[in-house]
């Protein structure tokens, strides 16, 4: 199992607001670098302050410049939202600028908010998905495409650039539909699930529904690689760890907001409105990865003992989290969780080997 950094690069309440958030992500991944986790993680959201991140390419394209070890990982391309022969090329042009370091995460999206402004209906699309996975996976593996779908015709055309890793980079996905995970069962393809703000108790959930489904296609669970994600912070303040919590329930309300196609705007800011029967500060602090290090061990080892995973993502920053704690979190997940992880569980690189 290896660690990964993820970059919501939600704003908030960043005194430098959006250039901001940008300098803290550079930081952030600086740091994960030089502790050794193994990708950074950008994610993919448009038009309000739930990310400053519209472009998961162009932020991997960015950090090739600025890093050298870790892996650049989009995280993830919402697929429906792309022309996918533009997509193809600049996969290929992120492994070559980052020297083969690039990670290609997948994903049909989810906010209603987005697809209608981009005019995608959002009920194809998994349909328009596979359509542009298909027609993607050509363009890199083969360097050519001739596609006749519904959703997109394609003549012959040729591609001039290629991935350096062949016969494609690493490709993870975010969908646990039994139509995707026919799609991906007989390649290396890693699910990626994250019940984000809700922790372990939904994540746990996801995780059933996708063992169901794998079973429904006609696969083994437990032979099936897992990737996940978490929010985790690290302090031994209570004051602090509910803040955290407080953070984690920001976005999931804003989360839940861009479900719908009319938000409760202030500006270009989703408003911190209350959802009905959302959680209490205090259960999000619970559920999420959150408290001193000994307790975010113990959380983190109940995930990795139910689940076996062969990569495990951290989002220190969530909700705007100022710098100064997130990159306290950070050292102390390196220096101090790490190894309790591993006198409980053994090696880490024996972990996940299903």
């Amino acid at each position: 199992m290896k660690f990964g950094l993820f970059s919501l690069m939600t704003l908030r309440d960043h005194p430098e607001g959006a250039a901001g958030v940008m300098a803290d992500t550079k930081q952030m991944v600086q740091g994960a670098e030089q502790a050794g986790f193994d990708i950074a993680w950008f994610a993919e959201h448009h038009f309000c302050n739930y990310s400053s991140s519209p472009s998961p390419l162009m932020m991997a394209s960015y950090a090739a410049g600025w890093t050298s070890k870790i892996k650049l990982g989009a995280g993830v391309l919402v697929l429906p939202l792309y022309n996918p022969l533009r997509l193809a090329q600049e996969i290929a042009l992120l492994d070559i600028q980052s020297q083969g370091r690039a990670v290609i995460g997948l994903g049909t999206g989810y906010q209603l908010f987005e697809f209608e402004r981009f005019g995608v209906a959002i009920e194809d699309k998994v349909d328009i998905f596979l359509e542009y996975w298909d027609v993607i996976e050509q363009a890199l593996t083969r360097g050519e495409v001739e596609f006749n779908g519904k959703h997109i015709q394609v003549p012959r055309t040729t591609f001039a650039l290629g991935p350096l890793q062949k016969p494609l980079p690493p490709i993870y996905y975010t969908s646990t539909q039994p139509a995707l995970l026919e799609r991906f069962k007989n390649t290396d393809a890693i699910p990626f699930l994250a019940a984000s703000t809700l922790g372990s108790p939904v994540l746990y959930k996801m995780v059933d529904g996708l063992n169901a489904n794998w079973a429904a296609v006609g696969c083994e669970p437990a032979t099936k690689p897992l990737s996940i994600m978490q929010y985790v912070h690290i302090t031994d303040s209570r004051s602090e760890a509910l803040e955290a919590g407080e953070r984690a329930r920001y976005v999931g309300r804003m989360a839940h907001h861009l479900r719908h196609n009319i938000l409760p705007m202030d500006g270009h800011f989703i408003r911190d409105q209350a959802v009905d029967g959302e959680q209490s500060i205090e259960q999000y602090t619970a559920n999420t990865v959150v408290g001193s290090a000994e307790e975010v061990a113990a959380k983190m080892i109940d995930n990795i003992r139910h689940l076996d995973p062969v990569h495990y993502a951290c989002n220190f920053q969530f909700g705007c989290m100022p710098l100064s704690r997130a990159r306290r979190s950070l050292e102390r997940f390196a220096n101090e969780v790490v190894p309790m992880i591993e006198r409980e569980l053994g090696p880490l690189e024996l972990i996940g080997k299903r």
